[in-house]
């Protein structure tokens, strides 16, 4: 018999006489034989050849490009940090013209290096290259267009604002937006048509270039944050002096150019604009930079041949998760708007915007956390498989889920210390507890049921199919146990009689059936719970509905939480007690250093259940 024309399911013994039955002489297949220890097929036996001593050899200089290319980004990276801080602290001798200057050549680096991969690739696009189907989503891409498109608009008002002020600024800040816009629209041209390549040519010098690209656009979200730390800094400055807190030493830090602008109410709204952009534009630089680090991660990487099951987006039955998230979202809009309002103008309303933030903040943390649970809950009950195989694309979901969310832990803890150690707490103080728990609490759930979602195996088979086929491969033809060809009454009782005692197969995988036969199916329609004690109401569809609502609702509430922050709504700033307890500077430093990673963090949460609902 040819090779590869085998069984693909091996039945007991009753099934064996039935397929005795149906297929006899030369064209019935064997059984399958299983090696025995001793035996050359064996993994465990002595006579199994050993791995080949040139793979061992060729993963070396694979591993030695892979470390030379990761310290060269390092070395990148750090450069550039010291002069942000070197221009952040007004450093002698280094200007704003020094900084943008080092990340123009960046990016024009960057630039070359693309149109040369882009050109290579299109010469030989008629070879087939191998692609990694879990990197570069549809979904992550069309997010990133959308970001590039704001970071364009906000290049646009950065060259107006300096035509504005042409006469006092140099040069370089007029070049800086020119190029940065030329450098995002190549990188999304980049990122759509070679996200998922797995670079198997020019590996070394491929592996240079792309972390050139990652730290090149770390270091562009850096510079984002510092200026937009700057702003947000400023104001809040103003703040303190309203809430009447003059023991702190103030001094604005403002970078206003040294000459008029004409007209002076367009270089305003311009310069207002600006700022009102900047978290688009940090976003962008933050997922371009993920999304090349799984890029460099895959370069000369073995690709498993099993395909990536395609995500659908699926509205029906996710109603209820669905208004109650819009309901959260047009709640958090309208907070945001009167603490916008409210805060700065006295000291009684700037206390009562933030006991409104606080109060809001706490319901909704607390249902998020719920549904977290409810969540965890079902996946709990449901036994299921999890995929354990490989991924770049899945690990640095869980890496930066987790490495983010420290981020907002270190600011609530930071609350929590100084309300214990204040030595007077106004009121509104008090909120701050349960709000500073919660934000711990919540996002510690939320990684749960995230990392959970995205290590489940997607269910392709629906949980109401009760026929049982065994499905043997000989000579071309098929024969099925279950099917309408088998007319003896006698086949059909063995055929029954597998269904309950053979194990069932998905995914190429056997699984037993753990004695499920006609008696639990029968419990099933009746109403009992099945064997995983798991409720009717979540089984099969109703439990997928369930959780799609769950990730629908957390999707929006992400969504929601990411705006506050992002467009100063920052009690952790106003609230004054933590400068109080560890000083102004101190404090200041904590929240510019991580707050950046707590917005991150609800964008790419939300990111990350938008690929759990669409897995559901």
């Amino acid at each position: 018999m040819p090779e590869g024309q085998r069984v693909l399911v091996s039945p007991p013994a009753a099934a064996r006489g039935a397929l005795g039955r149906v297929s006899s002489g030369p064209s019935a297949c064997p059984s399958p034989r299983l090696p025995v220890p001793g035996s050359p097929g064996y993994a465990g036996s002595p006579a199994s050849p050993a791995p080949p001593r040139g793979a061992v050899r060729s993963s070396v200089p694979q591993k030695l490009a892979e470390a030379l290319s990761s310290q060269y980004g390092l070395i990148v990276f750090v450069a550039g940090l010291l002069l942000l801080l070197a221009w952040a602290v007004h450093a002698s001798g280094v200007g704003k013209s020094d900084l943008l200057c080092f990340l123009t050549a960046l990016m024009l680096l960057q630039l070359v290096w693309m149109l040369w991969y882009v050109g290579r690739s299109s010469a030989h696009r008629r070879l087939i290259s191998p692609k990694d189907t879990h990197a570069g989503a549809r979904w992550l891409r069309g997010s990133i267009t959308l970001f590039a498109a704001i970071t364009i608009i906000l290049g646009c008002l950065k060259v107006g604002y300096f035509i504005g002020f042409s006469e006092c600024l140099s040069a370089t800040e007029g070049v800086f937006p020119v190029t940065h816009a030329a450098h995002t629209l190549l990188q999304v041209y980049f990122l759509w048509g070679h996200a998922k390549d797995v670079i198997q040519s020019f590996k070394t010098l491929e592996r240079f270039g792309v972390i050139h690209s990652v730290f090149t656009n770390l270091l562009l979200w850096t510079n984002g944050v510092l200026n937009e730390s700057k702003h947000q800094l400023n104001e809040h400055k103003e703040r303190l002096i309203t809430l009447g807190f003059g023991n702190i030493t103030i001094v604005l830090d403002d970078h206003t150019p040294p000459c008029n602008c004409s007209p002076p109410t367009f270089c305003s709204a311009i310069s207002q604009g600006i700022y009102y952009l900047y978290p688009f534009n940090i976003e962008y630089q933050i997922l371009a930079s993920t999304m090349l680090y799984v890029l460099w991660k895959n370069v000369g990487r073995k690709v498993d041949s099993q395909q990536h099951q395609n995500m659908e987006f699926k509205f029906p039955g996710v109603m209820a998760g669905s208004v109650l998230g819009l309901t959260v979202l047009a709640a958090t809009i309208g907070v945001v708007v009167v603490y916008l309002v409210q805060i700065g103008h006295s000291k009684i309303k700037s206390e009562l915007a933030l006991i409104m933030f606080y109060l809001y903040a706490i319901a909704l943390l607390m249902l998020m956390g719920a549904a977290g649970l409810l969540g965890i809950r079902i996946y709990r009950i449901d036994e299921k498989s999890l995929d354990e195989s490989r991924n770049p694309a899945r690990k640095l979901d869980a890496d930066l889920l987790v490495s983010t969310a420290s981020g907002s832990w270190l600011i609530s803890w930071g609350s929590i210390l100084a309300i214990f150690c204040a030595e007077a707490r106004p009121l509104y103080t008090w909120f701050n507890l349960p709000y500073s728990i919660l934000v711990i609490a919540e996002k510690y759930i939320q990684n749960l049921f995230i990392i959970e979602s995205i290590h489940r195996e997607p269910e392709k088979l629906s949980e109401d199919i009760r026929t049982l086929r065994v499905v043997t491969v000989c000579n071309d033809d098929t024969i099925s146990l279950a099917s309408s060809r088998l007319k003896s009454e006698a086949l059909a009782t063995d055929v029954a009689s597998l269904g309950r005692e053979m194990p069932h197969t998905a995914n190429g995988n056997t699984h037993p059936r753990d004695g499920l036969g006609r008696e639990a199916e029968e419990r099933s329609q009746e109403g009992t719970p099945g064997p995983a004690g798991q409720p009717r109401f979540l089984q099969g569809d109703a439990k997928r509905r369930v959780l799609r609502n769950i990730a629908a609702f957390l999707f929006l509430c992400n969504i929601s939480l990411w705006i506050p922050p992002a467009f100063g709504c920052r009690p952790e700033y106003d609230n004054g007690l933590e400068e109080i307890v560890f000083g102004f500077e101190p404090w200041i430093i904590v929240v510019n250093l991580a707050m950046p990673f707590s917005i991150f963090y609800r964008m790419h949460a939300a990111a990350s259940l938008f690929e759990v609902y669409c897995k559901i």
